[in-house]
């Protein structure tokens, strides 16, 4: 059986409709229906300075790199607290070229109907990393900030999040995003009307299929912190999940965890 020694990263994927999943060189779909294994060396390193950790913060980085990359800054989560122009950014020039360039404001139907944000240059990435099973663009605005606005201003009436549980049990919902998306119009601020997509190859309603050949019994997910040998069936692979045994194991979470992959 090949066996690698790995420094976990998020799982990398390609474009709609048929996700193609990989961890760092391992081809991830052809391995759906065998048996994998996974086993922490008790090794973290910071995914961005590299240093020996004991834990992580903001899934991969250690204390210092948490507490000063822009990246990690609360307006990361919540866009609509950029601080760029009070000149308060953490690194300006990260946030000159990820911040105040084009972002998408969306619609989503993960495990039911959402809003959200993400940078020009990532929307496959981003709906593929939540799980998407369908997708339409509401609106491309010039920066952050102004994507943050734009999302807190509809949550007034969407949620803003994926349940992890359904998601485990593919608990999905049926859901026309056009439609959803037109009912929407009337409830967003006039502020924002000019940056609205409403025809054009943008507008079109995205669909992703992922390599599942069966989801979860019960919502449940594995941590190498209590268990470090993780091993069974892989059942298939959803958003940064991994369906191993009975549980799920969320890759992205364990991100600078050493561990060597056997399958």
């Amino acid at each position: 059986m090949p066996k690698s020694k790995l420094g976990l990263r998020k799982l990398k994927h390609s474009s709609p409709p048929k996700l193609q999943y990989e961890l760092l060189e391992h081809k991830l779909n052809d391995l759906v229906g065998a048996e994998i294994k996974f086993t922490y060396t008790g090794q973290i390193s910071c995914i961005n300075c590299e240093r020996k950790i004991k834990k992580t913060f903001n899934q991969g980085y250690c204390y210092p790199c948490f507490q000063t990359l822009a990246r990690c800054d609360t307006c990361l989560v919540k866009p609509e607290l950029c601080h760029y122009s009070k000149g308060t950014c953490r690194e300006p020039k990260w946030g000159e070229e990820h911040c105040l360039i084009p972002h998408y404001v969306y619609l989503a139907n993960t495990t039911g109907l959402k809003v959200g944000v993400t940078r020009g240059y990532q929307l496959f990435t981003r709906w593929g990393d939540q799980g998407a099973i369908s997708a339409v663009v509401l609106a491309k605005v010039p920066e952050r900030l102004v994507a943050g606005e734009l999302e807190v201003a509809i949550k007034e009436h969407l949620n803003d999040k994926t349940n992890w549980r359904k998601l485990l049990k593919g608990e999905f919902e049926e859901l026309d995003l056009l439609t959803e998306k037109t009912n929407l119009l009337s409830k967003i601020p006039s502020e924002f009307k000019d940056y609205l997509i409403l025809d054009g190859e943008e507008s079109d309603v995205y669909g992703f299929q992922y390599p599942v050949e069966s989801y979860l019994d019960k919502a449940k997910t594995h941590n190498f912190d209590k268990t470090p040998v993780i091993e069974g069936i892989l059942h298939g692979i959803h958003g940064q999940y991994l369906f191993i045994g009975d549980a799920g194991l969320n890759i992205r979470k364990f991100q600078g965890y050493e561990v060597e992959f056997t399958y």
